[in-house]
């Protein structure tokens, strides 16, 4: 079956994507959640004049993405945390803080595209994460977590 995906579908594809799924997962999951419509004739001219007006939007959307993922290349973000004697903090650091600590130097980033590449950060020391800031750029963020 063939569908054209109105949202992003973590793990299958981007919005206005044409794939082919399983029937099952497509009529009892996609469609009647409102994920996917069925890519019939009509559907599919309508996605081609929807992507010919969105294209300029997007590259500029692009851009914007490069410019903050050569930013985050260059810079080591500090993410403050208390802890203990032995450099073991209380709690752990996520991705929220690290967006916080990323807008403090001026870049908006939503928390939801940052992954961070260990389970749980529970120590001081440096740390890799990374962000999905578009849908071909994705930044490496080179993060420190260092104590307040």
């Amino acid at each position: 079956m063939e569908i054209i995906l109105k949202q992003d579908v973590k793990n299958l594809g981007y919005k206005n994507d044409i794939l082919k799924v399983k029937n099952g997962y497509g009529l009892n999951y996609l469609i009647p959640n409102g994920f996917a419509i069925v890519a019939d004739g009509s559907a599919k001219k309508v996605l081609a004049e929807t992507k010919k007006q969105t294209a300029f939007k997007e590259e500029k959307q692009r851009k914007a993405a490069m410019n903050i993922a050569d930013f985050l290349k260059e810079v080591t973000v500090k993410v403050g945390a208390k802890a203990g004697e032995n450099g073991k903090i209380f709690g752990s650091v996520t991705s929220l803080q690290l967006a916080e600590a990323i807008k403090k130097l001026g870049h908006e980033i939503d928390r939801k595209i940052i992954t961070i590449d260990e389970d749980h950060i529970k120590a001081l020391g440096s740390y890799t994460a990374k962000a999905r800031l578009s849908r071909d750029v994705t930044a490496v963020i080179n993060f420190e977590v260092v104590e307040e």
